[in-house]
């Protein structure tokens, strides 16, 4: 791989995402060469094909995986459709990249994570907005103490899209079954912008609403009923004792866009767009101020953070390029800088957390900067490291480690597994079992 002058790409799917998006950006760079591309819709990949000079179109999923001139297979197709480009490229022994989410469950990804481990490959999960020019420099911004200690974090998300009306191009936001809502999307999207920067959170209460129970198709006027949540409420604290709150919300009628105010004892600084997406030139602004009372002056992004060429391309489109940057770093050098699919499995974990802390009003205080969610805990039985235990499903469970004070979340039908922990214990002690 080293030795050759482009990495050679295939192509699972055409749809709008796929050309408007990832075609355009690939073009610009020199680093990719697109040689093959598969659709199940042949009539369309030969159209894409053409029109975008891609030299080879391919009969079947495992003709394309399976190309001696691909080296890496990017799927692009809808999140239901996921798992099987994913299975194809991983048994083929060939690295891939995923669009998110990766797919509409937290267990079925992590299953997928764990089949690309066994096999060797590499995986990226397409999560690009934290590699934006002006997410970066406030990351190094932070990172370099421009704020001091972080002692809270704001961040609201809000686009015009996924109200009353609705597009046909989107009606795939209403199943539910999905997990394509404009919380999954958005919040998917944005989740890692805020967590790159103040760190994760070690605890929060979250509140999940549904106010467009019927949905308009615009174009045909069919009305559909769905349970999709449209807005979400979050807060809560950061690892290192800071706060945080996130509101996303569609459907908002004028005035969307992106604001995030981080706020420290020696500074603070605010990150602003008009739009959620991001227009031609609606690049992020970023402004700031050190010390007290001091009006907030802008921050001009170094040219050192400008990876990509931003002329003419949406600013959402342009930051797909910053990432595929990211990425071709990663192969020259080993590193590993992109979001993988164990980073998508913990991000859908979370979202199935916010969940069950909006069902039950409970908070949830899972350390998930330590943990690895995917079991439950035990009564006063004391457990050494990585050791295993399950709690009864939707039982308040309490968590104390050597380095903490007791956590306590509500417990999933899953298996957790939580480093460093000392004790655990649910409410009931007989609903424990340890493995």
């Amino acid at each position: 791989m080293k030795d050759q002058k482009k990495i050679r790409l295939g192509l699972i799917g055409v749809g709008n995402w796929a050309l408007f998006a990832h075609v355009r950006v690939l073009r610009l760079l020199p680093e990719y060469e697109i040689v093959a591309i598969y659709s199940q819709r042949k009539e369309a990949a030969m159209a894409a094909a053409t029109e975008y000079g891609i030299p080879h179109v391919a009969e079947s999923l495992d003709a394309l995986v399976t190309d001696p001139l691909v080296d890496q297979v990017l799927v692009l197709t809808t999140s239901q459709q996921h798992e099987e480009g994913i299975r194809a490229a991983i048994t083929a022994g060939k690295d891939v990249y995923c669009e998110w989410p990766l797919t509409p469950t937290a267990a079925k990804s992590a299953e997928l994570a764990t089949l690309a481990d066994a096999a060797g490959v590499k995986t990226q999960i397409g999560l690009q907005r934290q590699f934006a020019p002006a997410f970066r420099y406030v990351h190094d911004l932070v990172a370099q103490g421009y704020v001091g200690k972080v002692r809270s974090a704001r961040m609201h998300v809000s686009v015009n899209m996924f109200g009353e009306i609705r597009a046909n191009a989107v009606r795939w936001s209403l199943p539910i079954e999905n997990f394509m809502s404009v919380v999954a999307i958005f919040g998917g999207h944005f989740f890692p912008v805020l967590f790159s920067v103040v760190g994760k959170p070690s605890s929060f209460s979250a509140l999940t609403a549904n106010q467009f129970p019927e949905v308009t198709i615009k174009e045909t006027g069919e009305k559909i009923q769905t349970t999709s949540p449209d807005e979400l409420l979050m807060h809560g604290t950061l690892a290192d004792g800071g706060l945080f709150s996130i509101h996303i919300e569609g459907g908002k009628l004028s005035g969307s866009g992106v604001q995030i105010d981080i706020t420290g004892d020696a500074g603070d600084l605010k990150i602003t767009n008009t739009s959620a997406f991001g227009g031609v030139d609606e690049d992020f602004i970023v402004t700031g101020a050190k010390g007290d009372s001091r009006p907030l002056e802008n921050l001009p992004i170094p040219a050192e953070y400008e990876w990509f060429p931003r002329a003419g391309l949406q600013t959402g489109v342009a930051e797909l390029g910053d990432l595929y940057v990211a990425l071709s770093r990663d192969l020259a050098s080993g590193t590993q800088a992109v979001p993988t699919f164990h980073d998508a499995v913990w991000q859908q974990q979370l979202f199935e957390q916010i969940q069950d802390s909006s069902e039950t009003g409970k908070p949830s205080t899972c350390d998930f900067a330590r943990c690895c969610l995917q079991s439950g805990d035990n009564t006063g039985t004391h457990l050494h490291v990585s050791r295993k235990a399950i709690c009864r499903p939707k039982q308040q469970l309490h968590v104390s480690t050597s380095m903490e004070s007791p956590m306590s979340f509500v417990s999933r039908p899953w298996m957790f597994l939580i480093p460093s922990v000392t004790r655990f214990w649910c409410e009931t002690p007989s609903s424990v079992s340890i493995l």
